[in-house]
């Protein structure tokens, strides 16, 4: 098999395995940004060596047609709640922008980040996020769907707090099960090499999912940081760029997950 990196398999800024994340229909235009959307109090902005890591933490649902505009809002003000507690490095959560999957459809994403696993992990077991899950996600959703990472930290300034506004692609992988651990480590080195290439993309984090029961069989995520949306759409401009790369990978993939997701601006905060 010919190197990963000899072979350019990326468009920017992965989108590769699909037409361009689709925009949520039925949450346009009843739910906008400001009345279904929260973002949470920012903690102070930590830097980052090459050396240190941050966990990841993604979850992306569906939520079930037709539930009622304020429950919605409940399950959003209270998960955002939870960036009070300690563990907790940086939350958002609110509508996705756009959607695309080979299979799947998702209308809102959380995104949080840890210092350690263990940080995640007494996050995850808190009795207020159990309980927020059970009383207000849970009830109104018909799919949801987790994955975490280790991200080696470089040289970026508030490597744990992306500023309001910023538009977030999250790219989710599902490998055909002959592709080895050495396609893996190139495939997550050929990510990191991205950012280098296209200055509208202010962070690039990825890494192999180290928590399955809930990710579906995707093995390797990535999220990649732009300051608007505008950004994230000059870059996927080049639709023919785009379709090359597809043909270049579509035999390693068996499954995609592409969501684009906005943190919101601080007027946006109030329901």
């Amino acid at each position: 098999m010919l190197s990963l990196k000899a072979r350019t398999l990326f468009s920017p800024p992965f989108s590769f395995a699909l037409s361009l994340p689709k925009r949520i229909p039925h949450l346009r235009p009843s739910f906008s940004l400001k009345t279904y959307s929260q973002s949470s109090p920012s903690k102070s902005p930590v830097k980052m060596s090459s050396s240190q890591t941050v966990v990841e933490h993604v979850v992306l649902v569906k939520v079930k047609e037709n539930t009622d505009l304020s429950k919605v809002n409940t399950m959003v003000s209270r998960l955002n709640s939870l960036s009070s507690l300690d563990q907790v490095l940086h939350l958002t959560v609110g509508p996705v922008l756009r959607s695309g999957s080979s299979s799947l459809n998702f209308t809102h994403a959380l995104h949080s980040r840890y210092r350690t696993k263990d940080d995640l992990a007494a996050y995850s077991a808190h009795p207020t996020h159990l309980s927020v899950v059970k009383e207000s996600l849970l009830p109104i959703i018909d799919d949801i769907m987790a994955v975490d990472w280790v991200a080696t930290g470089g040289d970026v300034d508030d490597f744990f707090v992306p500023p309001p506004g910023s538009a977030i692609r999250f790219t989710f992988l599902k490998l055909k099960e002959n592709l080895g651990d050495t396609v893996k480590s190139e495939i997550l080195g050929v990510i990191k090499e991205i950012k280098g290439n296209f200055s509208q993309i202010k962070q690039i984090s990825c890494g192999e999912n180290f928590s399955p029961a809930r990710a579906k069989g995707f093995s390797l995520a990535s999220l990649a940081i732009f300051p608007e949306v505008s950004e994230m759409e000059a870059v996927d401009s080049n639709e023919e760029w785009v379709n090359s790369q597809k043909e270049k990978v579509r035999d390693y993939l068996e499954g995609v997950v592409v969501v684009d997701y906005v943190i919101p601006q601080p007027q946006s905060a109030s329901l």
